[in-house]
């Protein structure tokens, strides 16, 4: 049982806050030697926590039932502290039931209104309070490891508290001063004591005389002083962390590099001496506590400086904001933080600066401690939330504005990924002890450095004011803040400088006939613990080698050059260990390194060859690599070598084993690791070694037929960067392997890095083999492209898209479609070559060894990409120099590559250009048709020559990224013509640095996957991210006859990404961050015959200039828009394998089970042609019910899934109220629930001239449920759930009308949102509309037909109107409140009216207002509709208001319309009108009047009110309190502060729906 956490005594247990005013009795009166001291100030306040007794005249206080209750055992002093007196008391008895112990402070809380808590640690609003050895300021620790630890004080000792005349708080412990625990204190502060824990009684003693010199003497706040050279202080935070002095003799240089960053004023040469002698005086000198950033001018520091001035201390030092996660504690100066039960808790760690960073800054952490309990660790950034204003997430990759993280190895934007290998540094693999630093430079470009090395850009473009924050998430448990003039810590970063500005950096950037005779290289003194080096360097030796086998690092004493071989003689080994030598290279200086006990245990900047495998930052990167240095004998030789091009080699007695990495930086240094057997290495001279080809060798340095090649054929294919978890990708993208295949058999997936051209072997080599697992190696193709793919544990878990050989099975979306196909993966051992091959025919061919084994599948698509899985034994395989295209009687020699129109063959006709007029970095080549971004990120726009045609498309294939920048390319059409441009500066056009700011005209952008006009954003998630181009990818744009604009993404069209498209306009695009050339691969389209054009889903007789609504509705009638009717429909025979057919193919049964009961309509979905079902049968026995929709992939030979919902492939399904696309929800509550239909129900499907697929319910066409609906498509109807049994019923060609359906098609979007025709009444199929069963909507009808308002204003049939009376809506399940907007806003439902639907004018994006405006109600009277209506808004002219006005003989309400004798409102200062979201109140009779009328159909007398239900722009109102006498309170559900919306704005309300109640 224990109080606390132990330690620091905490408050852990049961905290809780008191009763308070408890306590035993307190004598008023003083004590004992109140002139010495005691006095008033020597006794303890009477009100106490609760379980606490006072005795001997209130000096005593014991805690009661100290064997139950470890808290509860607060007590203050009775009289405020008197400055200089030390408020002193005697522990008199302690338990050893808890943990923790007696706690004491100063509070600036009265006690006599004290509600006290459980602990002295609850105290807030001015407490400073010592716990353990830490101090707390209202609860949360300021500093840590101070005085003496409390709760290791005895019966007898004495503990105190002081707070001086300087405002300081000192503790005092047995007459000993502990020093200054906190600053700052206010004038009026009370003795805290806590009885916690371990103490249960103490007394209070005379006062004793404390640390109160008349003067002051000034001392930095928090931090006594301590000597400079005390480096060990200076890691825990002390004041030399803040400050620092510069003795005379080491003045600062005048010109120091500026954050890591070279001085221009000084040639190569120059600069690497100043730098080096800056850096090692200061060294020597025991300074080095230069600040790497340039004084300010006109700052010296004479000699007078350091003699005469105090102590400097800096007021902007970074340290953490006192506002962080939950779960942190602050410590140090709030230089430490710390997350809070790391054992049980992984996240709420986020810390923050307390300050914005400054241009080229270093903010730079140290891991103190981490916990190997989770996954994931330490996340480090930049944000520009100021931490004042932020709600601090549970993780900060949560926070999805504002915000850069480096998580693992990647860069996080806003949470989500954009750049997956930033660096090859891992956070996740770092150690405690290790730096993790960040920059953003003065150009705005963010870097990261690990241990001192830069890792690069991480994003070009960082916001000009942010701040630090680190996440202590998963195992990081504690980080202090390291900063510049911190002597360990530098050292780290002079290592990266000397290295790069080194003398021999220096000689090698010099003229080669300059260059001295090289230095010999030595191996260096500082060594390893169990090391040592002998003759003059040249030897080294682990002296007693039979008692320790590791701790004998050595390194070079100089960078080795390139194509300088480092060469060690093995000259004496033991055999009492396993392993032995191991050697490589590190970036890291050995006058600096705290060198490991084995050097594969360092995770930063260095390659190792240890036994047969090399590791890079103690990861296996090659698996099986050369000679086994563990059977390596005395006399043996190893070695190294980094060539020009970066590549690393080993040789083994000379002889070279082959390239082991790529990509190794200049400058460094040799390594040798006297590890095991290995005891002693001689650096060896003048040996001749074999030369490294230049041709060079992959994988293993056995050449050999089946070995792998660096492409001699000329192929391009490589392994992919994504793959499964467990695989790696080595030797330049050739080789794939499994790390850990001793204890993992799966998660190793690896994927071509493109798409198989027709007639193209991939072929690879298996290398490495294990005896552990069963089954081996599975290979095939797939259609979903790497950025696509989640790998799976295994490639035949895919249930779409893909083909794959596993053993002797050929499988089919995981599916097997055959067995004993002529060759057995599993059969197969190391050497083994296997390949695949996709023919021009669709076919797959798979090939052993080189001989073909036959087709093994057919109907493969265009696409394809290879696709190995390193399963079970199977290891290592590479790929070798056969791949690439085969002359073979399997491929064609005529078969394209390439296809860039995926709609309609490409037109013979003069290839696309680019225009002259371009942005100022691009270049265009090759006759126009390639460009070229030269330099920088930006100004890289290029249009098209001329303009765009209808359904032309302007495509173009990326030729070169440069990965250094964020961001994609982007791609628009502009209605601004190149030639209009006016000058720039300079003279040259005037366009703007990038796409987003071509404002000129009007222009549509698509960028990564947003899409924007004007720059302003128009939609989110379209399409695939453009931010995932590869070298290859094609990109084109379409301008479609709906005057909608298409993005196609290797052939593949993306859907509409922006309607209302202008009709002249030019393709134009932005080689914006990494894509820095693109080349043109499109044709004009020349003139055809008549009869030769493909049809057009919007032809007409007129021009293109003509077209309007009017060529659109008689545009259906003509001769291109005949619809083939197939005389009989019938179901696949190819279905689910739980439906049984019959009634010749037109009835679909299920005869087992709730799934498996997909089936498909064989004729294709023609144009105008509905397509109905009738249910027969539901099952009540389960949930859920049929799934309806169309998918546009031959249905003849596809597998189908359980349910229509795994479908992941060109599938669009409506299921329950749901729309769904590839198996993403992508819109909800979309026409009626199909999980209700009744029995009896009759679905339909029919497609419209331009695509859009409509739902048909009983008839009734619900709208257009997907929009641009490829072509050709069948309909799909999934049997699931309660449906049993579907009839196809005969088709009906042209059932529904779909006249007018510009306008009506932006209705039923807004009725869509709404939720018009979800609210259908379900019952059998009726001849006419079921809602003229209820005869209150009839009579509302009947009211609104006697008002004589245009039909025109109105919806037609059947979206006339909708009923919400009692009855209706408890039929529909309507439920009362919804939400609309953005941001969203609850309304309510008009419950007890009718509506009747308003059309919308055409020119206004009705569907898209409907779904970002609020929805509200405007109560109204008779005599002002038709007024309304004319005006088409609410208020007089083009006010879009209402004035408070009523009309005559109208009694005065907040929601009345003017009278027609009114004078309209001034234009300067329109009326405001008065909205509500709820029509409880808006239609309140005060409001909306009644009139009274006579039925003509009964001739009975009823009452009605009318009222408008309007969209409002969000944020153009004012909610406040209703403003109208009701005569009934208002709708409880709404606040009352938000009833009632006043706007004044023009065009800020939009008329959707008359609303009419009958009594």
């Amino acid at each position: 049982m224990a109080a606390g956490s132990g330690g620091s005594g905490g408050s852990g247990g049961a905290p809780g806050p008191g009763p308070g005013g408890g306590g035993g009795p307190g004598g008023s009166g003083p004590g004992p030697g109140s002139g010495a001291g005691l006095g008033s100030g020597g006794e303890l306040h009477p009100r106490t926590g609760r379980l606490v007794s006072l005795s001997a005249c209130g000096r005593t206080a014991r805690r009661q039932q100290p064997g139950q209750e470890f808290n509860h055992g607060l007590v203050l002093s009775r009289e405020p502290l008197r400055d200089g007196r030390v408020f002193t008391v005697r522990i008199d008895r302690k338990v050893n039931s808890w943990s923790g112990s007696i706690e004491i402070g100063v509070t600036a809380l009265d006690p006599s209104v004290l509600d006290f808590p459980s602990s002295a640690t609850g105290l807030k609003g001015g407490s400073w309070v010592v716990s353990g050895c830490s101090v707390l300021r209202d609860g949360r620790s300021v500093l840590e490891e101070y005085g003496q630890d409390l709760d290791q004080l005895g019966e007898g000792d004495r503990v105190g508290v002081e707070r001086t005349v300087a405002g300081e708080l000192r503790l005092w412990v047995n007459g000993r001063d502990c020093g200054v625990a906190a600053t700052g204190l206010p004038t009026r502060v009370w003795a805290v004591v806590d009885l916690y824990g371990k103490c249960t009684q103490i007394t209070v003693l005379p006062h004793e005389p404390g640390f109160s010199p008349s003067t002051p003497i000034p001392t930095p706040p928090l931090e006594p002083s301590a000597p400079p050279e005390d480096s060990a202080l200076a890691e825990q935070g002390t004041s030399r962390d803040e400050a620092f002095m510069v003795s005379p003799a080491q003045a600062r240089p005048e010109t120091f590099p500026n954050s890591l960053e070279s001085h221009n004023d000084f040639a190569s040469m120059e600069l690497s001496e100043v730098v080096s002698n800056a850096i090692l005086s200061a060294y020597n000198g025991g300074l080095l506590n230069v600040n790497l950033s340039s004084p300010p001018a006109g700052e010296g520091l004479g000699s007078s400086c350091a003699a005469t001035s105090p102590i400097l201390t800096s007021n902007d030092a970074l340290l953490f904001h006192e506002k962080c996660g939950t779960l942190i504690k602050l410590s140090n100066n709030n230089k430490t933080a710390e997350r809070r039960r790391p054992l049980d808790e992984f996240n709420n760690g986020v810390v923050m600066t307390n300050r914005p960073l400054h241009d080229n800054e270093m903010f730079e952490i140290r891991i103190d401690k981490l916990v190997d309990k989770w996954s994931g660790s330490i996340e480090i950034g930049v944000t520009t939330h100021n931490p004042n204003n932020l709600e601090y997430p549970a993780t900060m990759t949560n926070l999805q504005s504002g915000t850069i993280m480096m998580s693992g190895c990647g860069i996080l934007t806003n949470g989500k990924g954009t750049r997956r290998e930033y660096c090859e540094f891992s956070l996740d693999e770092l150690q405690e002890g290790d730096h993790i630093g960040l920059t953003r430079k003065s150009n705005a470009a963010l870097h990261f450095f690990i241990n001192g090395i830069d890792q690069g850009v991480a994003t070009p473009l960082t916001p000009p004011v942010v701040y630090g924050v680190v996440d202590l998430y998963g195992m990081a448990v504690k980080v202090t803040i390291v900063h510049n003039n911190n002597h360990s810590d530098r050292l780290r970063r002079n290592n990266a400088i000397l290295r790069a500005l080194s003398p021999e950096g220096a000689l090698r950037r010099a003229a080669p006939a300059a260059q001295a005779e090289p230095e010999r290289l030595l191996f260096h003194p500082n060594c390893g613990q169990k090391a040592a080096i002998t003759h003059e360097g040249r030897t080294a030796l682990r002296p007693h080698a039979t008692d320790d086998f590791n701790h004998g690092v050595v390194l070079s004493s100089r960078a080795l050059r390139d194509g300088e071989v480092f060469q060690v003689r093995i000259d004496k080994m033991v055999d009492k260990w396993a392993g032995s030598i191991e050697i490589g290279v590190t970036t890291h200086n050995p006058a600096y390194l705290q060198l490991p006990s084995t050097m594969t245990n360092l995770r930063s900047g260095t390659w190792m060859m240890t036994g047969n495998g090399v590791m890079h930052n103690g990861t296996t990167i090659l698996d099986e690599y050369g000679h086994n240095l563990d059977r390596l004998k005395a006399g043996d030789t190893v070695g190294v070598v980094r060539r020009e091009d970066g590549t690393l080699h080993f040789f083994v007695n000379g002889m070279t084993q082959g390239p082991a990495a790529w990509n190794v930086p200049p400058g460094v240094y040799a390594v040798v690791d006297l590890y095991g057997q290995a005891a002693q290495a001689t650096i060896v001279d003048d040996v001749e070694v074999t030369p490294v080809p230049e041709p060079l060798p992959e994988g293993n340095n056995q050449v050999s037929p089946s070995s792998p090649s660096s492409g001699a054929g000329g192929s391009d294919l490589r392994f992919h960067q994504l793959h499964g978890s467990n695989a790696v990708i080595t030797n330049g993208g050739r080789t794939a392997l499994r790390h850990n295949c001793r204890s993992e058999f799966n998660d190793a997936i690896v994927i071509s890095n493109r798409a198989l051209r027709d007639g193209e072997l991939f072929e690879i080599v298996i290398q490495k083999m294990v005896d552990r697992w069963s089954g081996s190696i599975e290979a095939g193709v797939t259609a979903i492209r790497p950025e696509d793919l989640e790998f799976p544990n295994t490639m035949t878990d895919i249930d779409y898209d893909t083909w794959m050989l596993s053993g002797t099975a050929i499988m089919q979306d995981g599916n097997t479609m055959r067995n004993n196909y002529g060759c057995d993966l599993d059969a197969l051992g190391t050497g083994a070559r296997i390949g695949m091959m996709r023919t021009s025919k669709g076919d797959l061919h798979y090939f052993i060894n080189g001989q073909d084994q036959g087709a093994a599948c057919s109907g493969l698509p265009p696409e394809v990409y290879a696709v190995v899985d390193l399963y079970g034994q199977c290891v290592q395989v590479s790929i070798t120099n056969a791949t690439g295209p085969m002359d073979n009687s399997l491929a064609t020699s005529n078969t394209a590559t390439e296809k860039s129109f995926p709609l309609h063959s490409p037109v013979a006709g003069v290839a696309h250009r680019f225009h002259s007029i371009c942005g100022k970095n691009v270049t265009l080549e090759e006759e126009g048709t390639r460009a070229v971004r030269a330099a920088g990120y930006a100004h890289g726009l290029v249009f098209s020559t001329k303009e765009l045609k209808t359904e032309e498309v302007f495509e173009v294939k990326v030729e070169e990224l440069d990965e250094k920048w964020a961001g994609s390319l982007r791609i628009g059409l502009t209605t601004l013509a190149p030639g209009e441009m006016g000058p720039g500066a300079g003279g040259g056009p005037g366009l703007p640095p990038s796409l987003p700011e071509l404002r000129t005209k009007t222009t549509w952008v698509v960028s990564s996957c947003e899409v924007r006009r004007d720059g302003l954003l128009q939609r989110m998630n379209y399409g695939r991210n453009l931010e995932r181009l590869g070298v290859g990818s094609r990109v084109g744009i379409r301008r479609g006859a709906d005057d909608s604009m298409h993005i196609l993404v290797d052939g593949e069209d993306m859907g509409p990404a922006a309607t209302g498209i202008a009709k002249n306009v030019w393709a134009v695009l932005d080689l914006y961050g990494p894509v820095r050339s693109v080349s043109v691969v499109s044709s004009t389209r020349l003139e055809e015959p008549e009869g030769t054009q493909p049809p057009s889903p919007s032809s007409d007789t007129g021009s293109e200039g003509d077209e309007d609504d009017e060529d659109e509705e008689h545009g259906l009638g003509g001769q291109d828009q005949v619809a083939i009717i197939p005389t009989t429909l019938e179901f696949l025979e190819n279905h689910g394998k739980n439906i049984l057919l019959s009634n010749g193919n037109r009835t679909a049964t299920r005869v087992a089970s709730y799934n498996q009961g997909i089936v498909v309509i064989s004729q294709p979905l023609v144009p105008q042609l509905l397509v109905q079902v009738r249910i027969d049968f539901l099952n009540r026995q389960w949930t859920s019910s049929l799934v309806l929709g169309v998918i546009t992939c031959p249905p003849e030979r596809l597998n189908f899934p359980a349910s229509a919902c795994a479908l992941k492939r060109a599938a669009w399904l409506l299921r329950g109220r749901g729309v769904f696309h590839n198996g993403l929800k992508i819109c909800e509550k979309f026409g009626p629930n199909l999980d209700t239909c009744p029995e009896g129900t009759i679905l339909g499907l029919q497609l419209d001239s331009s695509g859009g697929l409509h739902l048909h319910v009983n008839g009734m066409d619900q709208g257009v449920a997907v929009p641009d609906v490829p072509q050709p498509c069948h309909v799909l109807v999934d049997l699931y759930g309660q449906c049993e049994q579907v009839t196809i019923v005969s088709p009906e060609p042209g059932a529904a009308s779909l006249k007018n359906t510009g306008t009506q098609g932006d209705m039923e979007k807004a009725d869509m949102v709404d939720g018009i025709k979800e609210s259908l009444c379900w019952g059998p199929p009726p001849t006419a509309s079921p809602l003229k069963s209820c005869e209150y909507h009839a009579l509302c009808s009947r009211f609104q037909e006697l008002l004589l308002l245009p039909e025109d204003y109105f919806m037609p049939p059947p979206k006339r109107s909708l009923c919400y009376c009692e009855s209706c809506r408890k039929m529909r399940g309507d439920e009362a409140h919804r939400r609309r907007g953005e941001p969203p806003r609850e309304y309510a439902l008009p419950f007890g009216w009718c509506r009747f639907n308003l059309r919308v004018n055409p020119h206004l994006e009705a569907g898209t207002l409907t779904k970002k405006w609020h929805m509200a109600y405007h109560g109204s009277n008779v005599a002002a509709i038709r007024r309304v209506l004319d005006r088409g808004e609410l208020g007089a002219g083009t006010a879009s208001i209402l004035s408070f006005r009523p009309l005559k003989g109208e009694p005065r309400g907040g929601f009345e319309e003017p009278g027609e004798n009114c004078a309209p409102p001034r234009e300067e200062q329109p009326p405001p009108v008065l909205l509500s979201p709820s029509l409880q109140y808006a239609g309140a009779e005060t409001l909306a009047s009644k009139v009274q009328f006579r039925d003509p159909k009964f001739q009975r007398t009823h009452h009605a009110q009318v009222a408008f239900q309007v969209c409002v722009r969000p944020g153009s109102y004012t909610p406040g309190p209703p403003s109208a006498v009701l005569r009934e309170p208002p709708d409880p559900h709404f606040s009352p502060a938000e009833l009632e919306w006043v706007t004044k704005e023009k065009g800020a309300t939009l008329l959707y729906a008359l609303l009419v109640r009958v009594e």
